[in-house]
């Protein structure tokens, strides 16, 4: 306890309110601050006046000395208030000065390296300054290497790890504590003794200061050495107050080698391995029976290629799936139809819900608005209007505006058409671009996006894709990033110059890539009604392939 007569500690002079004086006002720790210009007293000078908090104090080496000698005979106190006993206190050699109540007004946290250089003030409950100088970590001149370090962000917190040892144990191990989060520059000027341990453990805030000033401790200290404990509250001392020692102790047992960012590892990559074991895949539609076979469905995260000749059927398979959405989920979905006008997908989508070829059969504007109703209720088919043109530049903002607006499945359609909005002079560059996009918002935005491409032509003598031949990755238009972004290929083939009527109004399947499950090849086929523009599966049995 500091001795009452003791003159109180001299920090600076203030302005006199009374004698206009700027800086004639001496202000001491405690006691009256007196104007040596007027001789006016302030007895409450430093409440009313000082507004600058005070955190290094200069002093000559005999004073400092003087001054870190005293403080070394204050007293040692337990905190009752933060479950820290008078034992680790004294270990840490923690100090305390008290009022005439014997109620305690600071902390003095010892800092130094080998001996102690200065202490870091705590006026209660939370103002700070220092007396000396503030050398390397709290509790740093206790410890020289060993096998494990534990880092702390405060010293409150670092004598709780302390206390969560000694009870778990009854022994002390290192443990030492930042000055703040941002003295992360002390840490490292310790650098080489921080390394002296085989392992450092960091116990920082679980805040954004104290995750920020964790990334930058991790780069210092080294990742072969480094690991770090979570905590499920905001601090140690907080865990310690609330879960009691034990979870500091299992944090420090559970802590994870830390890994820069975009690099896993540990219980980082077991975690991910759960997430895709427990991917949940959405059946496509019946008519589409052969490709669940193969690939499960679709998943959120995924960008799916559809491709085929021209008049293959693309466009009929696309909303057979989008209606199945709408049928066997609540999601939104969102169409980008660069080919086709709103009013001609709502046409289509109304007449395949009547299973009526509005072309030859006429039907009432109720049966027509009903059918409309069930397919676009709730507004969860969204139809973006390019009124003819994509080429402002927009078309990707605009498909973020979807997902914004809580879609979950995309379809666009069609891939050549999006990239001739892209500025560029290479068509490649191009792909690539919209490619690169879209696999970003279906990361970014966890939805997925089916998209729809075109094929190159075919050569001379070859036969053609409109004559029923099933094109392969090869053939697919664009550079090589369609190919290696889509996450699931279908390729889709009709013979239209067939004599035969059935073999003009089936659509040939094939599943060329399938990241999900690895399985690829035919997939059956789904057999086209004119009459009610639906499709339905047939076990098709393809024919070896004339080219």
């Amino acid at each position: 306890m500091k001795n009452s007569s003791t003159k109180s500690r001299f920090v600076g002079h203030g302005p006199c309110d009374k004698c206009g004086s700027s800086d004639a006002v001496g202000i001491y720790e405690e006691g009256p601050s007196t104007c040596f210009s007027c001789g006016t007293v302030h007895k409450n000078y430093q409440e009313n006046k000082v507004v600058a908090e005070v955190h290094s104090i200069e002093e000559s080496p005999f004073e400092k000395e003087s001054k870190l000698e005293e403080i070394k005979n204050y007293s040692v106190r337990g905190f009752k208030e933060r479950n820290i006993p008078k034992t680790v206190n004294d270990y840490y050699n923690v100090k305390v000065e008290v009022n005439p109540d014997g109620e305690i007004t600071h902390h003095y946290y010892p800092y130094g390296t080998d001996d102690i250089s200065g202490y870091k003030v705590r006026s209660l409950p939370k103002s700070f300054k220092s007396v000396g100088k503030i050398k390397g970590l709290f509790g740093q001149s206790l410890f020289n290497g060993g096998k494990r370090l534990v880092i702390t962000e405060g010293e409150i917190d670092a004598l709780s790890v302390a206390m969560a040892y000694y009870t778990k144990y009854n022994r002390f191990y290192p443990v030492v504590s930042l000055p703040s989060a941002t003295g992360i520059k002390q840490l490292l000027a310790q650098r080489d003794w921080v390394r002296r341990f085989d392992e450092v453990v960091l116990m920082l805030d679980n805040d954004e200061a104290g995750q920020t000033a964790t990334q930058e401790a991790c780069r210092i200290i080294g990742i072969d050495k480094v690991k770090i404990a979570k905590l499920k509250e905001k601090d140690p001392n907080e865990t310690l107050l609330a879960q009691g020692s034990n979870v500091l102790i299992q944090a420090i047992w559970d802590a994870q080698p830390w890994s820069p960012a975009g690099i896993l590892q540990g219980e980082e990559l077991w975690e991910k391995y759960k997430e895709r074991k427990n991917t949940e895949s959405i059946p496509y539609p019946d008519c589409l029976k052969g490709v669940n076979e193969l690939t499960k469905g679709v998943r959120f995260g995924e960008v799916d290629l559809f491709t085929s000749g021209t008049g293959s059927g693309k466009s009929t398979m696309i909303k057979e799936i989008i209606l199945n959405f709408v049928q066997t989920t609540e999601d939104m979905v969102g169409m980008i139809s660069l080919e086709e006008s709103p009013g001609d997908t709502v046409e289509k989508f109304i007449q395949m819900q009547l299973r009526v070829n509005l072309q030859e059969e006429k039907v009432s504007e109720e049966e027509e608005r009903e059918a409309f109703e069930t397919v676009f209720k709730d507004n969860r088919v969204k139809i973006l209007d390019h009124q003819g043109s994509v080429a402002d530049g927009t078309l990707m903002d605009k498909i973020e505006m979807l997902c914004l607006m809580g879609c979950k499945y995309l379809v666009l359609d069609h891939l050549t058409i999006a990239v001739s909005e892209v500025e560029s002079n290479d068509a490649n560059a191009a792909v690539d671009k919209v490619m690169s996009d879209l696999l970003k918002t279906a990361k970014k935005h966890n939805v997925w996006v089916g998209v729809i491409s075109h094929l190159r032509k075919t050569g001379q003598g070859s036969k053609s894709f409109e004559e029923g031949r099933l094109p392969s990755m090869d053939d697919i238009k664009g550079s090589g990033s369609v190919k290696q972004i889509s996450f699931q290929i279908i390729a889709f083939a009709r013979n239209l110059t067939a004599k035969s009527l059935s073999e003009r109004n089936t659509i040939k399947v094939r599943v060329l890539k399938s990241r999900f499950t690895g399985k690829t090849g035919d997939a059956g086929g789904a057999l086209y009604d004119h009459n009610t523009g639906r499709l339905s599966y047939i076990d098709h049995a393809f024919e070896p392939e004339l080219t």
